[in-house]
């Protein structure tokens, strides 16, 4: 009677799936929420630092042969004129980005001139200060302020609205229960990924927003595939709870979102640090979204879909 006791506990739980994945689910769930708070309060009460794309001005990379330190380069720029600039390492050794802001000219033609003088007396000056040390100007990215606070906009649109058509979509596919988890799942893994950026000062450009979306759709995936297979086994299993079938479903997908993820962060990981500049970027953004994305389909959405069963239950 024992044996025949184990042999049916043992059969319920390969069932159910070998993984009891949201046992712990209300803590994990809490700690995320938490989390997503928390970054919310560090993004507007910190704020981001905005590259070019964003801010406007000037971006010159420079490489130098021999070696130079930032305090140098820092010290080049305030003796030019721009005690406010920018100077970060970049890259290589010896090589830095310069950052410089450009003034607002009562004129799209005048700022445009500002700019030109801007770069030429940059471009001089390097060449003049640092003729023993060899400085190389390998790029040279000009935005105007306006341009640059259009491009902000439209990110932030860019991002609001993917989440609002994710929201429709996934109501209309599924149950309207499933979409609401769905989309703060994706809102978690992006307001997370930038509350880092904000709190550790690393700069936003357009590269970050393109990586943000992009985190948005792999995390979107994988919540579909999750989603869908909840909705196989509901047919399959009709006289077993909600939370047993999407214990059974993330189970099911186990395997599978291993494997994708895997191959995915080699590949994002390898981008890191064998490419170099604005992949690099867009790398260092994925890398931060994909460790949030791999958790919060199974910790963030689907508690989410769990809670709004049970309240569809007991309203009915």
């Amino acid at each position: 009677m024992k044996n025949f006791h184990h042999m049916e506990q043992n059969d319920k739980q390969e069932r159910s799936g070998k993984y009891d994945f949201l046992g712990p689910a209300k803590y994990i769930t809490a700690a995320s929420i938490i989390l997503t708070i928390a970054s919310l309060f560090v993004i507007f009460g910190k704020g981001f630092i905005y590259g070019v794309d964003f801010a406007g001005g000037t971006e010159i990379q420079v490489q130098f042969s021999k070696p130079v330190d930032a305090s140098q380069v820092r010290k080049f720029t305030a003796d030019m004129g721009f005690p406010h600039a920018a100077v970060q390492a970049y890259g290589a050794s010896n090589e830095y980005l310069i950052r410089v802001e450009t003034a607002i000219g009562k004129t799209d033609k005048e700022t445009n001139e500002i700019m030109k003088q801007t770069i030429e007396k940059m471009k001089g000056g390097l060449a003049t200060e640092f003729v023993n040390e060899g400085a190389t100007i390998r790029r040279i990215d000009t935005v105007g302020p306006q341009v640059g606070a259009e491009l902000k906009k439209n990110g932030i649109l860019a991002g609001f609205y993917s989440l609002l058509l994710i929201l429709i979509y996934v109501g209309i596919r599924f149950e309207y229960k499933y979409a609401p988890g769905a989309v703060f799942c994706l809102f978690h893994d992006a307001i997370i990924t930038l509350g880092i950026y904000a709190l550790f000062d690393w700069e936003v450009t357009t590269q970050t927003m393109a990586a943000v979306l992009t985190i948005i759709g792999y995390s979107l995936n994988d919540t579909i595939v999750i989603f869908d297979r909840i909705r196989e086994n509901s047919h399959l299993y009709k006289n077993h709870s909600f939370a047993w079938l999407a214990n059974k479903s993330i189970n099911d997908t186990l395997s599978r979102t291993i494997l994708t993820y895997i191959f995915t962060f080699v590949t994002v990981l390898s981008m890191y640090f064998l490419a170099g500049g604005v992949i690099q970027e867009f790398a260092r953004a994925m890398i931060v979204g994909m460790c949030l994305g791999v958790y919060s389909t199974v910790y963030v959405a689907t508690p989410l879909v769990l809670f709004l069963d049970k309240l569809q239950n007991q309203k009915a």
